[in-house]
């Protein structure tokens, strides 16, 4: 990794923050809600994650011993503004039943557990992927560890730092070892190139408008 993809990833994060200035991402009262958006915003705008969330709220129901005890379908009904309702809904219990049997339904037991091995069991959990498993260690839980998505692919490798199909694994570690471990940093970062894809780096890119177009040759 050459010290130039270094320097350029912390050169981004400066030009990103001056440009849209703090995000404060990600919403959400508590971790447990976090963890569930995080499931939930699969494949799907965050305004419809709102929605579902505000129902499973409405009905006094965003808890996990409350998701744990509701059938899958009274779940999916809840959820049906995040699409893929049914899908979302299993995704959901599932994780529901590991914290409850692994950390008797606590979030907070849940983070005195170690990041790496964390990681390691909540990818082993049914529907839950890289991305959603970083989310809900970097947001829900403050643990050091850098969430790559599509965005962040997508910048990346336009501005030539590494190709958009090297493995998660790789995008991961470039921002580990450029930046250290900092979640206020991470968690910041992440929202930054949110906001950059959202705005400029669509797939057909708005280049000459975008702040990181000062880092092109």
């Amino acid at each position: 990794m050459s010290s130039r993809n270094k320097a350029k990833i912390r050169t981004m994060y400066r030009i990103l923050f001056k440009a849209f200035g703090p995000q404060h991402w990600w919403p959400g009262d508590t971790p447990f809600e976090v963890a569930v958006g995080a499931i939930l915003t699969q494949n799907t705008s965050w305004g419809n994650v709102e929605k579902a969330i505000d129902h499973l709220k409405a009905a006094h129901a965003l808890s996990a011993k409350k998701i744990h005890e509701m059938p899958a379908t009274t779940l999916a009904a809840f959820i049906r503004p995040a699409g893929y309702f049914n899908i979302k809904a299993k995704r959901l219990k599932s994780f529901i039943r590991f914290l409850c049997e692994h950390y008797g339904g606590s979030m907070k037991r849940m983070k005195k557990e170690d990041a790496r091995i964390l990681r390691e069991k909540l990818l082993s959990v049914h529907g839950i992927g890289p991305e959603t498993a970083d989310s809900i260690l970097l947001y829900a839980l403050e643990k050091p560890i850098f969430v790559i998505d599509a965005y962040t692919k997508r910048i990346l490798s336009r501005h030539d730092i590494i190709g958009h199909k090297e493995p998660y694994s790789a995008f991961q570690k470039l921002f580990h070892v450029s930046l250290g471990r900092d979640v206020r940093l991470f968690n910041e970062y992440h929202a930054l190139f949110v906001a950059t894809g959202k705005s400029f780096c669509k797939p057909k890119p708005l280049c000459k408008e975008c702040p990181l177009m000062s880092l092109k040759p």
